[in-house]
């Protein structure tokens, strides 16, 4: 007569399900990823092709001052997800608000540069396949910026409005994630429409 031992689960190996929010984020996170690609690709397919000008080189300058207080900005998002789950719910607002004003700076920037394309250097998305894929990739990414500063914006309106707190972090930490991906994009953007596109 044989006997199974059959041994308890410890509490410290049962599974938990993913957040929803999070494996959501992801998901969006991936979809957009793809599109991106897309926009990367045609632009770096048709550099080079436009029959006439202007060039990325001719017109195009190093956004550093604006890239770097987008990069900062994921800095100052993950320190408002750290402050909300430690129950700091001030140094959340004050994080919140310089991300928001960091992406806030960014846009603008963009802003300022798409006017001087347009109104100075005449460079239009009619132009030529140049301004045509820069337009789209940059105006794609700027869009992303934009819904992402209105979250944040929102975020921050709750927060001082002292309706957030520790249980709200898993739900500032899915906005921060979608944040994080945005200046992962800028990054690329950066590199193939300004430093090896020009």
């Amino acid at each position: 007569m044989s006997t199974t031992a059959v041994m308890p689960h410890s509490p410290d190996e049962s599974w938990t399900l993913p957040s929803r929010g999070i494996v959501g984020m992801v998901c969006l996170i991936v979809a957009e990823s793809a599109i991106f690609i897309i926009f990367v690709v045609a632009y770096v397919f048709y550099l080079g092709k436009s029959l006439s000008g202007p060039t990325p080189g001719e017109v195009l300058h190093l956004p550093i001052f604006t890239s770097i207080c987008l990069f900062s900005s994921s800095f100052t998002v993950h320190r408002a997800v750290t402050s909300l789950e430690h129950s700091r719910r001030s140094a959340c607002t004050v994080w919140l608000a310089l991300t928001v004003l960091l992406g806030g700076i960014f846009l603008c920037g963009t802003g300022i540069e798409w006017h001087e394309l347009i109104y100075i250097d005449g460079l239009t998305i009619k132009t030529n396949l140049f301004g045509t894929t820069f337009y789209s990739l940059v105006g794609l990414h700027a869009s992303h910026v934009l819904i992402g500063l209105i979250m944040l914006s929102l975020a921050l309106l709750f927060s001082l409005r002292g309706k957030m707190n520790s249980r709200h972090g898993e739900r500032l930490e899915v906005l921060s994630l979608y944040w994080h991906f945005v200046d992962a994009v800028w990054a690329v953007v950066f590199l193939v429409v300004y430093v090896f596109g020009r």
